[in-house]
């Protein structure tokens, strides 16, 4: 079993509390649904209301990614410390031999009008298949920070 994490950090002149308004909830897939179409075909909700549970269904442009979909499940949401964690827990990644595909999100206050995006990627994948690692990236993670930061401050 091979294991690792990738992390992304993203200031962004925005209260915490903003930020997290949109991470924290299921805006910000609306948000990623509408601005990154060239990789996003849609995202439907499967089940939940944005809540731990919450199961989404993300359906990927044609040639955008290795698979053509998969469904992430919201397994913690943590309001005070504004993080929250999301685990691929159906077809995509899991095709391509990881056990584990879980995404961590925290938004961290630096002063009252700044804060940091936290995106991290933590993943487990079997021996034989290894050679897939190559494939877990930061750049949708980086993008959908740059989209939240530019909807925030765009006034």
């Amino acid at each position: 079993m091979v294991s690792g994490q990738l992390c992304h950090e993203l200031e962004i002149k925005a209260p915490a509390s903003q930020v997290w308004e949109l991470y924290g909830t299921l805006r910000v897939a609306k948000l990623i649904e509408e601005q990154l179409k060239s990789v996003i075909e849609k995202i439907d909700v499967v089940e939940g209301d944005g809540g731990i549970g919450t199961t989404l269904h993300i359906d990927f442009v044609p040639g955008a990614a290795r698979f053509k979909s998969y469904k992430e499940k919201f397994t913690k949401i943590d309001n005070e410390q504004r993080v929250k964690e999301v685990e691929v827990v159906e077809g995509g990644y899991l095709e391509l031999g990881f056990t584990l595909y879980r995404i961590c999100l925290e938004i961290i206050e630096k002063y009252e009008d700044c804060s940091i995006i936290k995106s991290t990627i933590k993943y487990e994948i079997k021996d034989d298949y290894a050679e897939n690692v190559s494939i877990v990236s930061l750049d949708a993670l980086a993008a959908i920070a740059l989209i939240v930061q530019n909807h925030l401050t765009k006034t």
